[in-house]
């Protein structure tokens, strides 16, 4: 007997084979690892050619299963994911990315390559001279390290946090070093802090070096998770910290979103509470004297809603308020205003 997928399966399994994944299948949250390798092989399916229709048997179990038992943190999990990457994707400052960064590397004491995988952030060093460098009496610039949320990549623009740093970089060419990473790219962040805190270029951090360091730190969703154990991390070096930002952060795995390490001078916390994923309400300072918490302010959409228009439309509809806080120009002037501070 032989059998056919209806025309609503068939358009569904179409849709999920032209899927483009930035990390391995491994990474989606469909049961086992086993069973996940074997569900993505047989939904790629192909619509033409003599096996299309054994292809579409293997995979109408699967089909079904997906379409009327998945829950809704199945759903929740592959768009904290990014499977799929928001339309009209660019790259910030595309020349800087392409600068080639193994004398850097190997200067602040890291392994030597090409360049900063996975780096396309906005860093522009041209106001950085050799006399910068040896002149103490020059105040050290400010450095703004961004953490994308879920498997964004660094320089796509239709994120806010990369907006940013674009922003920032271009008002204050020669006063700010702005970049901003995967939150997964968190040693690439580190790689370039370590350079730019280096101003003599020895491959060494003096005390003086360490102690002038003026940094803010900002990421939403796991980005906002990575700006707090990015800090821990500067923390173990005893490197300072100005600022920590967090927009809606959600707990990373084997990390601790909610206390503020003590190199941290200020820290504040934006989040909501009305979608299916919500950020955390409350961050604390591990060392009240040494941190202040500016707040933990809540934002509410459901009466003001924000566009988002250019998210994909999965997102839209099952994560829209978390979506929301990250398009909010209101929360993103707060947030602008409060790095600005930092420059006087």
């Amino acid at each position: 007997m032989k059998y056919r997928l209806g025309p609503l399966s068939k358009g569904v399994a179409v849709w999920f084979s032209r899927l483009r994944f930035e990390e391995s299948a491994e990474q989606l949250p469909i049961g086992s690892p086993a069973g996940e390798a074997a569900f993505l092989a047989r939904i790629e399916l192909d619509t033409t050619g003599s096996d299309s229709q054994s292809k579409a048997l293997q995979a109408k179990p699967y089909l079904r299963r997906l379409c009327f038992g998945a829950s809704s943190g199945l759903f929740l999990s592959c768009l904290l994911f990014q499977a799929v990457q928001a339309e009209g994707m660019h790259f910030a400052c595309p020349a800087e990315s392409d600068l080639s960064t193994s004398s850097t590397i190997l200067r602040a004491g890291l392994p030597n390559r090409d360049r900063v995988p996975g780096y396309t952030g906005c860093i522009r060093s041209a106001g950085f001279s050799a006399v910068e460098a040896s002149s103490p009496a020059i105040a050290p610039r400010l450095i703004v390290i961004g953490f994308m949320g879920g498997r964004v990549k660094g320089g796509n623009l239709i994120h806010r946090e990369a907006q940013l740093a674009k922003e920032l970089q271009e008002s204050y060419p020669l006063r700010v070093d702005a970049a901003v990473f995967a939150n997964h790219h968190a040693q690439d962040a580190l790689g370039l802090v370590l350079h730019l805190l280096d101003r003599n270029q020895d491959g060494h951090l003096s005390a003086t070096e360490k102690n002038s360091a003026r940094i803010v730190i900002y990421g939403h969703s796991w980005g906002a998770s990575e700006t707090v154990a990015f800090a821990r991390q500067l923390n173990v070096l005893k490197i300072p910290v100005l600022l920590t930002i967090q927009v809606d952060s959600v707990q990373k795995q084997n990390e601790n979103d909610a206390d503020i390490p003590p190199n941290v001078r200020e820290a504040i916390n934006f989040y909501q509470t009305e979608g299916l994923l919500h950020g955390r309400t409350l961050i604390v300072a591990m060392d009240p004297a040494k941190t202040t918490i500016l707040g933990n302010f809540e934002s509410s959409y459901r009466h003001s809603p924000v566009s988002c228009a250019k998210y994909p439309w999965i997102a839209r509809v099952f994560m829209k308020p978390h979506i929301e806080i990250e398009n909010d120009p209101s929360v993103w002037e707060k947030i602008t205003a409060l790095i600005q501070e930092k420059l006087s």
